[in-house]
């Protein structure tokens, strides 16, 4: 064996694994590093997308910087004088980039984190380790961040007759903007912000859009005031203490009721049918025996979270979704998970890295250090 091939298998350890590099991933490590860590040898940041940019990076060209909802600067740095006509995947991509190199975060991409699992002695560890299984290795920790987000984990229902369905099927995350399906029938699936959106840009284009939701939409009147968004992350609180799956916040807030919202209804194109019973290989139907013929059914269902390599650690609850305390997961405090539940919000996320930061350096001040040898 090579000595290169040996470095390669060889477990590194750091004090805190951070794994994404999204808003929640890059907040947290801010606030590591001004606290008195430093990155590589003291905590690493793992980020499996291949350029700066969070989701963001992956988002639909038509989703303009001057549509994006919420987008709240990162901790040390505001973004300024940012066109509004430019796609917010560019713009908001260049801004986290310039926030990595200003503040030397040495982000490490393309990295895939496998699993994450409990180290024992035979692992080289002192027993109170996470061993991170990655694409670039493995790495041991005191701590974890997880800043994984949602993005990769898009959620498709299941309905009777899907498989036969003979047109196009594709999710929010393949959204490849309206001009694609010019002079097609278009079914869009979901009450959401994107599920609106989706439908005001592909109107001007498509020969016919319909719109189905499982409820019917809330309109919110009025401005998001920080009352009514405390009520909300509240809300999607109350589940995660409860051990279920955070819903996101906007499920909870309603649609903001402004200009191209009102348009909508007014022209028909926000004329939503309740959810449809099956697909039939030429479109969807319902048990009362409406049909609606189409080319295209453009799911917009939202995104789960995505923790699937925290498996062997068994964090979930029997709800299903992982108990936290603030950021810390009840089973685990070495675990924190930032931009989870209450904190997937730009905002929360900025706050959630700061409030994870301060617990980690009391866990790791009241734990023993063993001896590094990365």
């Amino acid at each position: 064996m090579n000595n290169t091939g040996a470095q390669a298998r060889a477990v590194r350890e750091v004090d805190v694994v951070v794994i994404g590099a999204g808003q929640a991933g890059l907040s947290s490590a801010f606030h590591l590093r001004r606290t008195g860590f430093e990155p590589e040898r003291d905590f690493v940041v793992l980020d499996h997308a291949p350029r700066p940019g969070g989701a963001w990076q992956f988002r639909w060209p038509s989703l303009t910087y001057g549509k994006v909802h919420g987008m709240h600067a990162l901790p040390g740095m505001e973004l300024t004088d940012a066109d509004p006509a430019r796609p917010s995947s560019e713009v908001i991509a260049e801004y986290f980039d310039t926030y990595e190199r200003t503040f030397g975060l040495r982000v490490r991409r393309p990295v895939d984190v496998n699993a994450v699992r409990e180290a024992d002695r035979g692992d080289g560890g002192d027993g109170g380790r996470l061993l991170v299984e990655t694409s670039d290795g493995t790495w041991s920790a005191r701590a974890l961040i997880n800043a994984t987000g949602t993005w990769d984990r898009p959620f498709w229902p299941r309905y009777p007759g899907q498989e036969t369905f003979r047109g196009r099927q594709l999710h929010t995350a393949q959204y490849p903007g309206p001009e694609e399906f010019a002079g097609q029938r278009v079914v869009v699936v979901g009450g959401g912000a994107s599920g609106t959106q989706h439908l005001l840009e592909i109107a001007p284009y498509a020969a016919e859009t319909t719109w189905v939701t499982r409820r019917p939409p809330v309109f919110r009147e009025g401005p998001f005031t920080e009352d009514v968004g405390r009520e909300a992350v509240a809300l999607v609180e109350e589940r995660v203490r409860q051990g279920l799956p955070p819903k996101s916040v906007v499920s909870v807030t309603g649609l903001p009721l402004n200009d191209a919202i009102r348009q909508g209804i007014e022209d028909g194109v926000l004329d939503r049918l309740p959810m449809f019973d099956r697909i039939t290989p030429d479109g969807v139907a319902w048990d009362d025996g409406r049909t609606v013929a189409a080319d295209v059914i453009l799911w917009a269902t939202g995104f789960r979270a995505a923790i699937d390599h925290l498996a062997p650690l068994r964090l979930r609850e029997p709800g299903g979704g992982i108990l936290v305390e603030g950021t810390r997961a009840v089973a685990d405090p070495r675990i924190h998970l930032v931009g989870y539940g209450p904190s997937a919000s730009t905002i929360g996320a900025n706050r959630a890295g700061r409030a994870a930061v301060r617990d980690i350096r009391r866990l790791l001040a009241r734990a023993p250090r063993d001896v590094r040898v990365g």
